[in-house]
């Protein structure tokens, strides 16, 4: 159990050495949570026999090998790129331990199929569909009219997804770990216990979470499409997709400095529509999912950090 006060000496720390304190977070797998720290990572995962598997890895070292790829505005897509290999990794990994009673396995194979087809999907919904109306309506709503129905199709196709999935029970449990992560993250910034019964106590909601992170890149794809010109259809599919690295790089940027400032009442006022929307994307857990999120973190808050196990240095195979 790491103590309050010691939190209280190292926020200390940082305020006079002009270093900010480092922003934990993770995502929630399926039935567990991982939490990321400054040099390793932790995902802990709810086995069919009711005990939590612990497993610890350091973290990608992109940014630390190169050092320009931690500049602003080029981090926001290293660090989206490296989520998704890590999502992938962490998935794939939690699947196989959710299933390991039953002798089954995720094969790579199955995988890679599942990865394409989400990613044709979401291309087609996302990027194809929308732009293909918006092209359509050029003529009776101008390029101002044009994008912002463009722009509300994007999310309102996002919104039925979120919808959808949510009536799944798999995905309702996923949801509930994702809001035990952010209440955990809660308790631990305000200096209280991390014990499932304290950290259920505060919000569901974090300002810092990805789903804000989306809503931002939504909003800001309308107004930079605004300001580029497509004759075409095929122009403006090529567009889109050449100009998501920018909405990354901004968004990150956005996001990590509203999460810096959240109290602040302006502040507060820009973020709360994606907090609205993450009571979409998030579900009250309960105190057995808080202590599997609670497990992540004290893993990557604890000294000294081990070395990965063999499994983990293998790509995050299943048992």
């Amino acid at each position: 159990m790491v103590k309050a006060g010691k939190r209280s000496a190292r926020s200390a720390f940082f305020l006079f050495s002009g270093k900010a304190p480092f922003q934990y977070g993770g995502q929630a797998v399926i039935e567990g949570v991982m939490m990321r720290g400054p040099e390793n990572l932790a995902v802990a995962i709810r086995r069919p026999d009711g005990s939590i598997l612990v497993e610890k890895r350091p973290v990608p070292a992109w940014t630390r090998r190169y050092r320009f790829l931690g500049w602003p505005f080029i981090r926001g897509l290293v660090a989206l790129l490296e989520s998704l290999v890590l999502g992938i990794q962490l998935l794939t990994y939690s699947a196989n331990v959710a299933v390991e009673e039953e002798g089954e396995e995720l094969g790579s194979g199955e995988i890679v199929l599942a990865i394409i087809l989400a990613v044709a999907i979401a291309t087609a919904f996302f990027v194809v569909v929308p732009a293909l109306l918006g092209q359509w309506s050029a003529v009776r709503f101008g390029p101002i009219g044009q994008n912002l129905l463009e722009g509300g199709l994007r999310f309102g196709f996002f919104l039925v997804y979120l919808l959808a999935i949510s009536r799944l029970k798999d995905i309702h449990r996923l949801f509930a770990y994702h809001g035990a992560e952010h209440k955990v993250i809660h308790a631990w910034e305000a200096g209280a216990a991390l014990q499932a019964e304290a950290a259920s106590r505060y919000s569901r909601l974090h300002p810092r979470c990805g789903t804000s992170f989306i809503l931002l890149v939504f909003i800001l794809a309308v107004l930079l499409y605004s300001l580029v010109s497509t004759p075409s259809f095929i122009a403006r599919v090529v567009t889109r997709l050449a100009l998501l690295p920018v909405l990354a790089g901004v968004g990150y940027e956005l996001l990590k400095w509203s999460g810096r400032h959240a109290k602040s009442r302006p502040v507060q006022a820009l973020i709360a529509p994606g907090l609205w929307l993450q009571r979409l994307t998030t579900r009250e857990p309960d105190a057995a999912q808080l202590q599997v999120a609670i497990a992540a973190l004290q893993a990557v808050l604890a000294e000294p950090q081990p070395k990965p196990s063999r499994r983990l240095r293998a790509g995050w195979k299943g048992r």
